[in-house]
């Protein structure tokens, strides 16, 4: 079939390939604008956007979904069927209907569970034991079309979000190319989603960053690996913020520390330093990082004093 792709981060990039080793023909790439990716730095094309350009593809950068040139350039092309692997924007209705097949999205999550924008983080920070890919219709309300086909993938005790991303990202690519294949023979059937069991992954913020000491100390450590690398996880501390850039769970207070309240550094095991979280448990600080300072171990953090024993973690 004739294909145009849109797409935009490196998430994508893998179904970008698997189209182009496929029997289907792209048309054309639509991602979004060249942004800024450091301070100072110049404009550069998202990692779709490259790979389109390597491999000599019309490229379409619109400012906006509703940019009529977009709409008359997807027209023109005339495609079968356009195909969206996190784009970043809602397709218009108008747009929705000018390929033959419609669009078919490549969605990282066993839908309904998570739709949104943020599927990878928020099944890891909910300790979602297993999560999926799922290539499903475009319809005009977010993530809710018909289901083709899904393929699931366990959560492993120690994912990141870039590391389950880039698994889903290359069993996705296949699975992508599968249902093109069946929408093309006309075996293809979808199936509608089951509204009741639909749960909602919205755009991580910024505040999402702050550790909640209240939290059980399991919950705390799915959050560090779910919003890495942005935005991150930090807590107050004596001497200003400190990022938590490696920790796990490491059981329930001893009798001793069972009045600490949750936030408070009790001691240094190891190499990390044991934070008393909600619940009565503890959480255990592998590595952590000051704004402008080097990655530290938790005992590193105490013998450079940016911690000491007894502080409270995000206390005013």
């Amino acid at each position: 079939m004739r294909v145009v792709f849109f797409g935009t981060p490196e998430w994508a990039v893998p179904s970008l390939d698997a189209l182009l080793r496929s029997r289907h023909e792209v048309l054309r790439v639509v991602s979004q604008p060249s942004r800024r990716s450091a301070r100072g730095a110049a404009p550069g094309p998202p990692p779709v956007a490259r790979r389109a350009q390597d491999a000599g593809l019309p490229l379409t950068q619109p400012g906006s979904a509703r940019d009529p040139e977009l709409h008359a350039q997807v027209s023109a092309d005339a495609a079968d069927v356009a195909v969206i692997v996190a784009w970043g924007e809602i397709v218009p209705r108008a747009l929705l209907s000018v390929p033959r097949h419609g669009f078919v999205n490549l969605h990282f999550s066993l839908l309904p569970r998570w739709r949104g924008a943020a599927p990878v983080q928020w099944a890891i920070a909910a300790g979602d034991p297993v999560t999926g890919v799922t290539t499903m219709q475009v319809s005009e309300r977010l993530d809710a079309g018909a289901v083709y086909d899904t393929l699931r993938e366990p959560i492993r005790d120690d994912d990141t979000a870039p590391a389950l991303g880039a698994r889903l990202a290359g069993l996705g690519a296949d699975l992508l190319v599968g249902t093109l294949d069946r929408i093309e023979a006309g075996t293809a059937v979808g199936a509608l989603q089951e509204e009741s069991e639909a749960t909602h992954a919205r755009m991580l913020r910024k505040e999402d960053a702050l550790v909640d000491w209240s939290l059980p100390a399991a919950a705390i450590a799915r959050r560090v690996r779910a919003f890495d690398p942005w935005p991150g996880c930090e807590t107050r501390g004596p001497k200003g913020p400190l990022r938590l850039l490696a920790v796990r769970a490491g059981g329930r207070e001893p009798p001793d520390g069972r009045d600490a309240p949750p936030g408070t550094v009790l001691a240094i095991a190891d190499d990390a330093l044991r934070i008393a979280s909600g619940e009565g448990t503890v959480l255990l600080a592998q590595r952590l990082q000051a704004p402008g300072g080097r990655p530290v171990s938790g005992r590193e953090a105490a013998n450079g004093r940016l911690i000491s024993i007894g502080d409270r973690l995000g206390s005013a």
